[in-house]
């Protein structure tokens, strides 16, 4: 399905905010000489030999701020330049001398991180509030596009879109099999897709201690052209110049993350290297900016009450705290729009108090004859399979007229069933109200 005009201006309506800005000295990036050589002796130690510029990407920073360290570290007789030519400081070749070598390990035991270097937990929050899915634009011309797969009554759009504006937290409860999961995926889409793009740092310091988000395996890279082009040292050039955006963010699609029956406690909390002497953020903290997904609520390795208890401040303040080892804790952001997906009743699951603080509840019932028979002929058309009105009649006539109830997910399990059947015979993929007998007696004998 393509986006209406309207979707297109509702994709406008959502920018990216303004990127963070390069900084030009330590004191702006937040960070102590002291830090920044100690990264430097760890990334020459694990990478060998680096150019000055090959440095300033590693670590994200505009050489001019890591210029000193380097020549710190270099009269302090830690680093020896093994060559370079005409260009300056930027293409000297770097390399640990043998008391280098020694501060290198010495470094690499209090923390081993190497990579980008951490922004400061100040302009982290600083950034996520500028993004918050709190001001999200969000229109029913819009929203159409990524639940144009799915049959929902309009009275559903009614329900779902102020949920999306709100950005605080959405209970989709209901029977199986109607549809609940992937009506919370599409509105996941839908942030993806035209919420804009938002800023994550790959790191951030805390009190001492570094906290990595950004997780290629949850976020999605925007995919807009740089400013400065689409060639491959562009990153290098931003490092080498002053007004650009710094280095040490990423700007990402709206992130959707989902998570099932896995979900436990320790999940929510920071995860700690021991090894490496840093921490990881917890998955719900990698959603800020974006959509946390709870599919199967109730069905967790912890009870409810216990997840619900542990975010009890969180949904209602919009800020959690991170603890590090040391017992200390620090408060963070806690801005995402939170959906609770469900086949129990939420009654048994929560108290009045805890449904107070999910602001939306959407129920989602078994679809009547009408929307059943429009979600069977998509299915039909998804497979390249004619409509046959004598199945629907049967499957009714047989189950659902005799105490089964409806579930939208029957049609796509049915007709994939009599898709196999076809298929298995060498026959062309066809639907006949004989076939449909032959696969619900396989489908659905068992729960008769």
């Amino acid at each position: 399905m393509g986006l209406s005009r309207h979707a297109v201006v509702d994709w406008e309506s959502n920018p990216a905010p303004e990127a963070p800005a390069q900084p030009e000295s330590l004191k702006e990036a937040g960070l102590s000489q002291g830090f920044v050589n100690d990264m430097i002796l760890r990334s020459v130690y694990t990478r060998g030999t680096m150019l000055g510029r090959d440095l300033a990407q590693l670590l994200c920073l505009p050489f001019k701020v890591i210029k000193d360290g380097l020549r710190f570290l270099k009269d302090d007789k830690s680093l020896q330049v093994d060559g370079g030519d005409l260009v300056g400081e930027v293409s000297y070749k770097f390399s640990l001398t043998d008391l280098g070598r020694k501060r290198a390990q010495d470094a690499m035991s209090q923390c081993a991180y190497v990579g980008p270097a951490p922004v400061p937990l100040e302009d982290y929050v600083e950034q996520c509030y500028r993004q918050t899915v709190t001001g999200l634009q969000c229109f029913p011309e819009a929203l159409r596009a990524p639940f144009g797969h799915l049959v929902l009554k309009e009275d559903m759009f009614t329900a779902l879109g102020p949920a999306i504006i709100s950005g605080r937290s959405v209970f989709i409860y209901g029977p199986p099999g109607n549809g609940k999961t992937a009506m919370a995926r599409a509105i996941g889409d839908f942030m993806n897709t035209m919420g804009g793009s938002v800023y994550i740092p790959y790191a951030f310091t805390a009190d001492g201690n570094i906290i990595t988000v950004y997780d290629p395996s949850l976020h999605t890279l925007d995919d807009s052209p740089d400013e400065l082009g689409d060639e491959a040292d562009a990153t290098v050039r931003k490092l080498l110049n002053s007004g650009s955006s710094d280095q040490r963010w990423v700007k990402i699609r709206r992130p959707v993350i989902v998570t099932g029956g896995e979900l436990n406690l320790s999940m929510l909390d920071l995860r700690y290297n021991a090894e490496a002497n840093f921490y990881q953020a917890p998955i719900h903290f990698k959603a800020n900016g974006g959509v946390f997904l709870i599919d199967d609520f109730g069905r967790q390795q912890c009870s409810p009450k216990e997840l619900l208890n542990r975010w009890i401040l969180p949904l209602e303040d919009r800020h959690d705290f991170l603890t590090v080892a040391s017992g200390k804790k620090f408060q963070v952001p806690f801005e995402q729009l939170i959906i609770f997906s469900t086949n129990l009743d939420p009654k048994q699951l929560v108290d009045d108090a805890f449904l107070r603080r999910i602001r939306h509840k959407v129920g989602v019932l078994a679809p009547d004859r009408a929307v059943y028979e429009r979600i069977f002929a998509g299915q039909c058309k998804r497979l390249g399979m004619n409509y046959a009105a004598d199945a629907v009649d049967y499957l009714y006539e047989r189950y659902y007229t005799r105490g089964r109830s409806t579930q939208a997910s029957d049609c796509r399990d049915l007709l994939e069933i009599v898709q196999s059947i076809c298929r298995y015979r060498r026959q062309p993929v066809h639907l006949t109200r004989d076939l449909m007998v032959e696969a619900s007696a396989s489908f659905i004998a068992e729960f008769q």
